[in-house]
């Protein structure tokens, strides 16, 4: 479980990552971008969280193990925060990037960072509280057991077809919506001129 969370905010922090190279060096991007690139990338971060493990396996106390793993998640906090900031000032810079795209990729900064903080900040602040308690017990395991939605989530927002098919239907929804009131409206509006015709 704890090494799927690790590699969990690896993988937060290889998305950050990208959407900050996209925009800030774009050419240098366009000529690393492989499918080699990102099997690599895959493989290393799976490897970086195998010590969670070994560390957890070594661990006299778990208690120990728990405070190594609070003090190593807030780790990539700033990083989000350089890149989101990093993103901001590239985008406002960029004068071919449409406005609508600008701010799908900013909501894509914004949304790792509020999944990082939303999964990962209570976990924190139970295990530093060294206290057992049965809500922040129960919060702890909640949070533990969505962070694999919240990355599925993540996935499907940086999905460009799918976001845009997602919102078409919300917007067919209510265009549908709206062309059944507006007939609606026309018809009660044409029912009392035909009675008194």
């Amino acid at each position: 479980m704890f090494i799927g969370l690790t590699a969990s905010a690896g993988f937060m922090v290889c998305i950050s990552l990208e959407r900050y190279l996209v925009i800030a060096k774009p050419l240098w991007y366009r000529f690393r971008r492989n499918i080699k690139t990102y099997v690599v990338v895959c493989v290393v971060v799976w490897t970086l969280s195998l010590p969670v493990l070994l560390t957890l396996l070594l661990a006299n106390d778990p208690w120990m193990f728990l405070t190594i793993l609070a003090y190593m998640l807030p780790l990539p906090f700033p990083f989000f925060i350089f890149c989101l900031v990093g993103t901001i000032k590239a985008l406002s810079g960029a004068l071919s990037v449409p406005a609508e795209e600008k701010r799908r990729i900013v909501a894509i900064q914004v949304v790792v960072l509020l999944i990082y903080s939303l999964i990962f900040l209570p976990i924190i602040i139970y295990i530093l509280s060294e206290e057992f308690k049965l809500i922040p017990y129960l919060l702890l395991f909640v949070c533990l057991y969505l962070s694999p939605l919240a990355d599925t989530t993540l996935y499907l927002l940086t999905r460009k077809s799918f976001l845009d098919k997602f919102l078409a239907s919300l917007c067919s929804c209510k265009a549908s919506d709206n062309q059944e009131m507006s007939s609606k409206d026309t018809e009660s509006t044409t029912a009392p001129h035909t009675e008194t015709v």
